[in-house]
């Protein structure tokens, strides 16, 4: 595969199994977060992204959740647990994809491309479960945030990218 020029390039497995084309989300702002069930930032991250999602999905947001288990295994489920955890506890209604890595030779492609962006303060690598990636309507990574920043805080800057004023 040649190197890829947007998150579109890129197909992934939903919690489910099934392939996902991430073209199908040209034209939107995606907000690509790397989930866990079992971190002290959990419900404040679920909560405040399912706010988000209900706002702003109808003009053209999609969040995308992997879980990921690298970080303290607070993400020891399986997919199925995962689903129904996220789904019963937090009612959340955007896509959770199948559990991956997001740093080291294992990493998923995807997130590899995610980091090759001049972020962060420890090379590429993520710090933590709930990582950030905001990606524009081209499907361009434009900002990353910490794990430790508020889903709503990137409010404005999902307006911005939505062009909403």
């Amino acid at each position: 595969m040649a190197s890829p020029q947007s998150i579109f390039d890129f197909t992934v497995k939903d919690a489910q199994g099934n392939d996902v084309d991430l073209s199908i989300h040209k034209g939107k702002v995606v907000l690509i977060v790397n989930v866990a069930s079992k971190c002290g930032m959990t419900n404040s991250n679920y909560t405040e992204l399912n706010h988000l999602y209900e706002k702003y999905r109808d003009q053209g947001l999609e969040i995308l959740a992997f879980p990921c288990n690298q970080f303290g295994e607070e993400e020891p489920g399986s997919n199925d647990q995962i689903l129904d955890f996220v789904c019963t506890r937090f009612k959340s209604k955007f896509p959770i994809f199948d559990k991956i890595e997001v740093n080291g030779e294992d990493a998923a492609p995807l997130f590899k491309y995610l980091k090759l962006g001049k972020w962060g303060i420890f090379g590429d690598d993520i710090q933590w479960n709930f990582a950030k990636f905001l990606v524009d309507k081209k499907g361009l990574p434009v900002d990353r945030y910490y794990p430790t920043t508020s889903p709503l805080t990137i409010e404005r800057d999902i307006i911005k990218l939505l062009g909403i004023s």
